[in-house]
């Protein structure tokens, strides 16, 4: 009777052991084999979204850390076809209404944003989520120094803010204003 009872309780134990071992290989296997196409496709959309933020830039030079107020920055420098320095790309990331909002963003030499992309955001559909229309995004270009958000209007410094989606407008505009805290420090900002 005993025997049985210890055969009950370790042939169902060793079973699930031997499952696990199989799902823990089968799980190493996938992972070894997309990571580095996963990695990829993150680089490439990285790559894209600089273009984009900094559409003049032939290049781009590599990733560069600064810190701006106790905050470590990752930029990037453009360069034109001949190597000049046109402005630079900074990855941002500010407070939203659903969670962090992160943000690529293009400031030329002269210190003027010359794009906007959002790398990851989490806001709610239909009102945060319109931060990712091209119009919305438009307001920035051209802008520099402090931006500011009205709710009724756009000025030459500040944009205007989403119907019913007011903090993800802010939290947008402070993430561009980090960019442009940074390009002031790099020199981007007409004195350099």
């Amino acid at each position: 009777m005993k025997q049985s009872k210890a055969k009950e309780i370790v042939v169902p134990a060793l079973s699930l052991f031997l499952i696990c071992v199989v799902v823990t290989a089968l799980l190493g296997l996938t992972n070894a084999v997309t990571a580095p196409q996963i990695e990829a496709l993150a680089l490439e959309t990285q790559e894209a979204a600089k273009a984009q933020v900094l559409p003049g830039a032939a290049s781009f030079g590599e990733a560069k850390t600064v810190s701006v107020n106790g905050t470590a920055y990752t930029y990037y420098e453009g360069l034109d076809a001949a190597g000049a320095a046109l402005g630079y790309v900074v990855e941002t990331a500010a407070k939203g209404y659903g969670g962090d909002i992160s943000l690529m963003v293009g400031v030329d030499a002269a210190g003027a944003v010359q794009g906007v992309s959002i790398l990851s955001i989490s806001e709610t559909a239909g009102l945060g989520m319109n931060a990712e229309n091209p119009d919305f995004l438009a307001q920035f270009v051209g802008k520099s120094g402090q931006i500011g958000v009205l709710k009724n209007g756009s000025s030459e410094t500040e944009i205007q803010a989403l119907t019913g989606a007011t903090i993800t407008s802010e939290a947008m505009a402070d993430g561009v204003n980090q960019a442009l805290a940074v390009c002031a420090q790099l020199g981007g900002d007409g004195n350099g």
